[in-house]
């Protein structure tokens, strides 16, 4: 059967209270929303890095899950215009090679499109399965109904053929109209959003009915029997479109709005996550994506739903991993929407060497090391002689992956004269489970919390931004255990 085999969800471990921006903007606008948290990246975080954990949770390193032969990665917020988003993601998964990669953009039900389009391919038996990844960093202008509505965050499906299963598909179907609800131009930093009232009447009022009737037609069953809709609107929308398709009021699941806020194409896939970990096996659950039309999804809740294995990975397992944050100049330099002084050891040029890069990609990209044959000693980077001091043999290395490698502090130094956007600078020695060492930069890492001997994971993130070149460098870096994608 086409079903979802995995999922995972990534949450920045920053989480906004809106009482900061309320603090910080009441005078200008009293009636921005005091109650709950948005998510937000920190300044090593796009909406690349995040679909690279969100990746690495749904994928994992289960060889049944990992053996998907494409990638489709859906964002509004792509780093690249002109380069393989998709690509980049798989290379950090280490999984370049024979693997079809796809961008989708243009809209905010680019998540849902290409999980249908995901779900349409599966129909042929032979097509291998796809991970499906959609992430969202959008930003917006202080003071702005979107700054406290709008969250960051990335989920990810993994769509294929199997029979203990987290959901199976049943229909599907899209509506396209050129319903402009809110829009942004090329090269321009926010959004230009319209009427709430008339979106809903005009827009998802006109546009929602027919493709719910559609997709229910599709599968032979009615609006009654929906025992749980994904609908990433306002409660208002939720009851006008209750009252129009004859959904229960009571199938609408949690909008995490008070929590995480909307994370644009990844919510809706978020929000199945999350249904996918409460729902009991059997029940229907319909997705539906919007912008610039609808898409309409109907599964049913399968074997491994309600279960640990819905979990892993999953939307609490991330919720539950954030840092309330107070410090609203904080979000706006993370967000490059204050401009703060560098000092000259911020005075420096970024240029990557691509011809270098190329040369390396496995191992910058992937994090890719290398074991002895012989003697099983790892390390990094892979060299043709082996660093084992009693080995030391020649053309005896093979390939090993230190990303997904459980690792330990050695030493660290929080540096407070050295440049970092969010300072202290704190770097190190980590020594890998396996064996081997690697000197390295931490993330996410509060002053006073790292230890020597402490557990750290490794998440892909922005090593630096050429402004002049419009680049960005990614790495691997150091995160102290417990927190966002662990």
């Amino acid at each position: 059967m086409r079903a979802l085999l995995a999922l995972g969800v990534y949450l920045p471990r920053w989480r906004l209270a809106r009482s900061a921006i309320a603090g910080a903007h009441g005078w200008f606008n009293p009636n921005l929303p005091k109650g709950g948290e948005r998510s937000y990246t920190s300044w090593d975080e796009d909406s690349l890095t995040m679909a690279v954990e969100a990746a690495r949770a749904a994928s994992g390193t289960d060889t049944t899950h990992s053996a998907f032969g494409a990638l489709a990665f859906a964002s509004t917020t792509f780093p690249f215009a002109d380069r393989s988003n998709a690509g980049l993601v798989a290379a950090a998964l280490g999984r370049e090679g024979a693997l079809q990669v796809r961008d989708h953009a243009g809209s905010q039900r680019a998540g849902t499109s290409a999980l249908l389009a995901a779900f349409q391919a599966a129909a042929d038996p032979a097509c291998p399965a796809t991970l499906v990844v959609a992430s969202e960093s959008r930003r917006a202008k202080p003071a702005s109904p979107q700054e406290s509505s709008y969250g960051h965050g990335a989920a990810a499906l993994l769509v294929g053929h199997g029979e203990q299963v987290l959901a199976e598909y049943l229909a599907g179907t899209s509506i396209t109209a050129d319903f402009v609800d809110h829009h942004r131009a090329t090269g321009a930093a926010f959004d230009y959003t319209l009427e709430e009232r008339w979106v809903r009447d005009a827009g998802w009022g006109t546009l929602l009915p027919p493709a719910v009737a559609e997709v229910l037609r599709l599968a032979g069953v009615t609006a009654a029997h929906i025992d749980h809709c994904v609908l990433p609107a306002s409660l208002a929308t939720q009851k006008a479109a209750a009252k129009a398709t004859g959904l229960r009021d009571t199938c609408f699941v949690d909008t995490q709005a008070k929590r995480v806020g909307d994370t644009g194409t990844a919510h809706p896939l978020l929000l199945l996550a999350a249904t996918l970990e409460q729902a009991q096996p059997g029940a229907l659950i319909l997705v539906i994506g919007f912008g610039q039309g609808v898409d309409a999804l109907l599964l049913r809740a399968g074997t491994l739903a309600g279960t640990p294995a819905a979990a892993l990975g999953g939307f609490t397992k991330a919720l539950q991993s954030g840092r309330t944050d107070t410090a609203y100049t904080r979000y706006l330099a993370h967000q490059q929407l204050l401009e703060m002084e560098l000092g000259m050891r911020g005075e420096r040029d970024n240029r990557t060497a691509q011809s270098a890069a190329w040369r390396k990609h496995r191992t910058v990209t992937a994090l890719i090391g290398g074991r002895c044959r012989d003697c099983g000693t790892v390390q990094y980077p892979l060299t043709r002689a082996c660093v084992n001091p009693e080995c030391r043999r020649f053309d005896t290395q093979e390939e090993a992956r230190l990303a997904d490698m459980p690792a330990r502090v050695k030493t660290f130094t929080e540096d407070w004269l050295a440049y970092t956007p969010a300072p202290p600078l704190v770097y190190g020695n980590i020594a890998f489970a396996e064996g081997g060492n690697a000197f390295i930069e931490f993330t996410d890492a509060a002053p006073g919390e790292m230890q020597v001997g402490q557990a750290v994971r490794f998440a892909f993130r922005v090593k630096d931004r050429d402004t002049v070149r419009g680049f960005h460098r990614y790495f691997w870096k150091a995160v102290p255990a417990g927190t966002a994608g662990d």
